[in-house]
């Protein structure tokens, strides 16, 4: 992840017990073809533990979008305990997280804004939430399709599946963001899950994932047909799920704009900023566990002098 300057973050509104979502043990197991899921007993998260390519060492990273975990304070205590086991740990911390800058500094060597996320909050009705252009939008698009949150998840998968295959193909989208089969299939049954769908003349066209984890709903996963980009679908879900967590939920976070950094004209940026009134900030955070090999692969590699963590991993994600 490039390092970039960094600014402060507030200290969010603690979780309930309920484990669901990103700190649920399926959703790592969902991505366990590309790290072997692995608890810390003290904080209740979950990493995805990696071989490093050419060597016998291992690190690893949160599971792809977002690090959740039960208990933020004793975070420290198990990435103390990894300390001299792995080359390097890093994550993306949940926004919604119950901690502040200072328990990130605490626990990481590099802590960076990665980029804003936009965010609904829900104790305004929707119709003060949405810009009038995505409402506008949202109601010509119901006229052609039909929304409704699927009761059973795991009956959408072969849908879902080729729905998000249409997107990956049209976005060129590889690695662990493009999921499988057996991710979704996974995914599609972890608790907090919420499935939207948009029907048009009878076929599913557009769909819409959501995690629902505390008092965030946390927007995952949205894949069209091209009828559904015709149709305007997206649109229409992100409508509906507005409606749907309203009194469900405090926040929705849409998530942040393509890439690894903010572009206001992004047009995926455009699209969310249209569904929330605030934004909250994302952050990278790396941590070195064993000085020693993290500064001999980087000195192999030659990436002495890369603006990425872990280093020795500049390139791979080309």
């Amino acid at each position: 992840m490039l390092k970039q300057k960094r600014t402060t973050i507030g200290a969010g509104p603690a979780h309930d017990s309920a484990v669901t979502g990103y700190m649920h043990p399926a959703h790592a197991d969902s991505l366990a073809e590309f790290g072997a899921p692995r608890e810390l007993p003290y904080c209740g998260g979950w990493l995805l533990e990696r071989q490093i390519r050419g060597t016998e060492f291992r690190d690893a990273m949160g599971a792809y979008p977002l690090f959740a975990c039960r208990d933020w304070s004793a975070l420290p205590t198990d990435l103390q305990d990894l300390e001299g086991e792995l080359v390097s740990v890093s994550l993306v911390p949940e926004p919604f997280g119950a901690y502040d800058l200072a328990l990130l500094d605490a626990c990481f060597d590099v802590v960076i804004p990665f980029k804003q996320h936009f965010v609904a909050d829900l104790r305004e009705p929707p119709q003060a939430i949405a810009s009038k252009h995505h409402r506008k939008y949202a109601l010509k698009a119901l006229e052609e399709v039909k929304v409704a949150v699927c009761p059973e998840p795991m009956e959408l998968l072969e849908e879902w599946v080729f729905l998000y295959g249409a997107l990956t193909e049209r976005h060129g989208i590889t690695g662990i963001r493009a999921f499988s089969r057996t991710a979704f299939a996974k995914q599609l049954a972890i608790p907090g899950l919420v499935a939207f769908r948009a029907e048009h003349q009878g076929r599913v066209v557009a769909a819409n994932l959501f995690f629902l984890q505390g008092q965030t709903a946390y927007d995952h996963l949205t894949a069209a047909s091209p009828e559904g980009y015709e149709c305007r679908a997206s649109y229409a879900l992100k409508w509906c799920a507005l409606q749907h967590f309203s009194g469900k939920a405090r926040w929705i976070d849409w998530g942040g704009g393509a890439g690894v950094t903010d572009d206001s004209s992004d047009g995926l940026t455009m699209f969310k900023r249209g569904w929330a009134q605030t934004t909250r900030p994302v952050y990278f955070c790396g941590r070195i566990l064993d000085e020693t090999q993290y500064h001999a692969l980087t000195r192999a590699k030659n990436c002495e002098q890369s603006c990425w963590f872990p280093a020795y991993r500049d390139g791979e994600f080309a």
